[in-house]
């Protein structure tokens, strides 16, 4: 179960790196990189297309990577 649990793990970590490095950027202009593109901060502006599926997959990855952690801790430990 250990090793099971641990190669999922593995996949997971991949498929999130993958995710992550494929969202789109944010930053329009050189000026945003002085700014740290504090103009968007508050900016209502949701995420749509591609960007709103990219952010839900990353999400969801990294709560099912945290949880499988969670559980090769508990294994480990006993």
């Amino acid at each position: 179960m250990y090793n099971f649990i641990l190669g999922t793990v593995l996949v997971i970590s991949v498929l999130l790196i993958i995710t992550i490095m494929m969202q789109p950027s944010k930053q329009n202009s050189a000026a945003s990189a002085f700014t740290g593109g504090a103009d968007q901060l508050f900016g209502k502006q949701k995420a749509r297309g591609f960007e709103a599926v990219m952010k839900r997959a990353t999400t969801v990855l990294g709560t099912i990577w945290m949880i499988l952690l969670f559980v090769l801790v508990l294994l480990s430990s006993k």
